[in-house]
């Protein structure tokens, strides 16, 4: 057994590093909205479900909740969301895309998908549909429950 490890060629700096690669070229191709990747997340699933609670937004975007919490108090502070109590258990906070919110995203939206084009862009076409066939899988393996 070798007694080297070549921490480069490990899958966790190697996720790592194109989880940094992602974030970088995001906030090139959206700068002048001030939102990060995980903001632009929570506002685009407040636009598919406006008025969910909380927690439950925060699993959809697969952030914990707790960070979420401060995420979401600065999308709230620039105006891009409110939250409210939820009239039937007050310690529930439900959201809403604020219009500025939704106009922000949908301006957005054009930026984002050609950061996606270029974080892909290093691979070939059928590079690019298997690597997101595995990636899907290995994110989806990992989220199973146990058995």
């Amino acid at each position: 057994m070798s007694k080297s490890f070549h921490f480069q060629q490990a899958p966790g700096h190697l996720i790592r590093r194109a989880q940094q690669l992602a974030v970088a070229i995001f906030l090139e191709e959206t700068q002048g909205f001030d939102i990060t990747p995980v903001q632009f997340a929570i506002l685009s699933a407040l636009l598919e479900t406006p008025g969910v609670d909380q927690v439950t937004l925060a699993g959809r975007v697969a952030f914990d909740a707790a960070t979420s919490g401060s995420v979401i108090g600065r999308l709230e502070a620039k105006g891009l969301l409110r939250r409210a109590a939820d009239p039937d258990d007050r310690r529930r906070k439900l959201l809403w895309a604020t219009p500025e919110g939704e106009q922000t995203v949908r301006q957005m939206r054009r930026h984002v998908m050609r950061a996606q084009e270029r974080i892909l862009e290093p691979l070939g076409a059928e590079e690019r549909a298997l690597f997101m066939q595995l990636l899907a899988r290995l994110v989806a393996g990992h989220e199973a429950p146990s058995a």
